[in-house]
C-alpha cells in the first residue's frame, strides 16, 4: 500500500480534501481526531497536560477546554512547545498503531492511505511518507475562512496562521498540489484526478 501525508494551513480545507479521498475509497487517517483521542481523560497525556497547566483548564467533565488551552499557548511558546512535546508523540503512536492495523490486513498493492498531519513540515515527518499533498490557498484565503469559521478578528487569525509554516513554503516540500481556492467541486476533481494517480502504482 501507498502511504501519502497531506497538509496545508489553517483554514486551507484539509479536512474536505481528505473526506473526499475516503469517499473514493483511500483508508484515511485524520491527526486531528487523533490528537482529540491523546488527550481524553485520565490518559497519559491529559494527566501530563493537567499537571503542567492547571485544573482551570478542565470543565466540569475533566475534558479538557481546548479554547482555555489554545489561549494560554498563544502567546507562549515555551508552553506552546511543552504542549507539542506531550502531545505529539502520543499522536504519533496512534497513527502507527492504524498504520500497523492496516498493514496487517494485507491490502492490495494499489491501496491508498491518506493521513491529514497538520505540522507534517514542521516537525520533519514528511520524510516518513511515499509522498506529500499540500492543500493550498493564499493566505488571504485563510485568514477570510479562520475568521468566518472561528469568528475571531483579523489581527488574532493572522497571528494564528503566522505561528505555522507558512504555506508557500510548505509548497517546497510538495509531490503535489491541489489548490483549494476556487468551488468545492473544482477541489473535489483535483483530488479524483489525483486519487487516480496515486492509486496506479506501488509504494517503493
Amino acid at each position: 500500500m501507498r502511504i501519502v501525508g497531506i497538509t496545508g494551513g489553517l483554514a486551507s480545507g484539509k479536512s474536505l480534501v481528505l473526506h473526499q479521498f475516503m469517499n473514493l475509497g483511500a483508508y484515511t487517517i485524520d491527526c486531528d481526531v487523533l490528537s482529540r483521542e491523546a488527550v481524553i481523560p485520565c490518559s497519559k497525556a491529559w494527566w501530563e497536560i493537567v499537571h503542567f497547566f492547571g485544573t482551570d483548564i478542565l470543565r466540569n467533565d475533566l475534558v479538557i477546554d481546548r479554547k482555555k488551552l489554545r489561549d494560554i499557548v498563544f502567546n507562549d511558546a515555551q508552553k506552546r512547545k511543552v504542549l507539542e512535546r506531550i502531545i505529539h508523540p502520543e499522536v504519533k503512536r496512534k497513527c502507527n498503531e492504524r498504520i500497523d492495523a492496516l498493514k496487517k490486513l494485507k491490502l492490495a498493492p494499489d491501496a491508498l492511505v491518506v493521513i491529514d498531519v497538520p505540522l507534517l513540515i514542521e516537525t520533519g515527518a514528511h520524510e516518513e511518507f511515499d509522498a506529500v499533498i499540500v492543500v493550498h490557498v493564499s493566505e488571504e484565503t485563510q485568514i477570510q475562512r479562520l475568521m468566518e469559521r472561528d469568528g475571531i478578528p483579523r489581527d488574532e487569525a493572522k497571528k494564528m496562521i503566522a505561528l505555522q509554516l507558512p504555506l508557500e513554503e510548505k509548497l517546497r516540500f510538495a509531490d503535489f498540489v491541489i489548490s483549494n481556492e476556487g468551488t468545492r467541486e473544482e477541489t473535489e476533481n483535483q483530488v479524483r484526478a489525483l486519487f487516480a494517480t496515486l492509486s496506479s502504482y506501488q509504494s517503493t
